[in-house]
């Protein structure tokens, strides 16, 4: 359990990288989010286009987020007059993420920790650039520590996965000494702990409680010392993040979900004292599920009471389905470009 994780009073998420775009698409009442059209040309600071009437303002295309196969999300949580931001995950590759940022106009400098939510390169591909830009943007408003980056300290040589002619390897993720030369301060935890004033809690290996939440099919590990793939089904190096958000409940934060994201909700209760969850948001990995396994997740998600769920990255089009008819008025689907906030 998590006694010292404190509450509060505010969150806000933007989304940097996910799968999906839609600028068009409204929200839950419930929701608040900007990210559409409007927001976009609204924020343009160029001023209106000439001979085109009363016209204020033009939506221009380049700045409009581009989606790619991954997750980054810069997360703000304020309590009284502190405010403190973490980017969970830096998506797919470095030039998406410097596009979307800047597109964005997001105010990176205010990032202190980078957290990665495993060893994946959708997640972690673009690591190497955001520590650049985020200690590029810290020096330029005089704050002179560098950005922590908070890691899981069993970084696998290579992942990937057994096809159906042999094994195929994903990308590497950078290494430890590649994110310290960026120069990121590298903080290596297996462990569960609070960071930033204890505002964010970072957990450690999930455990597996379900029947049928069984981890990714047909995942490998290339190991350098034994010159060999060998099975790794579980990904147990995945992490979740968590606030408690006052008079809400809990918000979590899962990167793929490989550990199942009931198993994921179950354990952030548990570490969150009772607390119920408010929201969870990211990747649920369901899109290759079995129709079973995707209604089973969704029912035990309304069966903890959880009042919103932002399905990210590799959940797919079937779990929204899912969820939108188990759990009416719950869906609000995290894409790229749009900022949530929850008070």
């Amino acid at each position: 359990m998590v006694s010292q994780l404190e509450e509060i009073d505010s969150l806000e998420v933007l989304v940097i990288n996910d799968n999906e775009l839609d600028p068009i698409s409204r929200y839950p009442p419930d929701v608040t989010a900007i990210g559409n059209l409007l927001h976009i040309a609204l924020a343009s600071p160029e001023g209106p286009p000439q001979n085109r009437g009363e016209c204020i303002k033009e939506v221009k295309m380049d700045q409009i987020c581009c989606g790619s196969h991954g997750i980054s999300l810069m997360i703000t949580a304020t309590k009284g007059d502190q405010k403190r931001t973490i980017l969970f995950d830096t998506g797919p590759e470095e030039s998406g993420w410097e596009r979307n940022v800047s597109r964005l106009r997001a105010d990176i400098s205010q990032v202190e920790v980078i957290m990665l939510s495993h060893w994946h390169r959708d997640h972690s591909g673009g690591m190497l650039r955001a520590v650049e830009m985020i200690n590029e943007g810290r020096k330029a408003v005089n704050k002179t520590s560098p950005v922590t980056v908070d890691l899981q300290p069993d970084r696998p040589d290579y992942r990937g996965f057994l096809g159906p002619t042999g094994i195929i390897s994903l990308e590497a993720d950078p290494t430890f000494n590649e994110v310290e030369k960026a120069g990121g301060v590298v903080v290596k935890n297996a462990q569960g702990h609070t960071v930033l004033d204890n505002m964010f809690y970072i957990s450690g290996e999930i455990p597996r409680v379900t029947e049928y939440e069984i981890g990714l099919r047909r995942a490998m590990r290339f190991v350098n010392e034994q010159d060999k793939w060998i099975e790794d089904t579980l990904i147990k190096d995945e992490r979740y993040l968590m606030v408690n958000l006052k008079e809400r409940g809990l918000v979590v934060f899962t990167g793929c979900g490989h550990a199942g994201v009931v198993n994921t909700c179950k354990n952030g209760i548990t570490n969150g004292n009772g607390v119920p969850i408010y929201a969870a948001m990211g990747g649920f990995h369901l899109a290759d599920a079995e129709a079973p396994t995707i209604e089973n997740s969704v029912r035990d998600l309304k069966d903890l009471g959880i009042k919103l769920l932002f399905p990210g990255h590799c959940s797919g089009w079937r779990a929204k389905y899912e969820i939108e008819k188990q759990m009416p008025g719950c869906l609000a689907p995290s894409t790229v470009g749009t900022k949530f906030t929850f008070v």
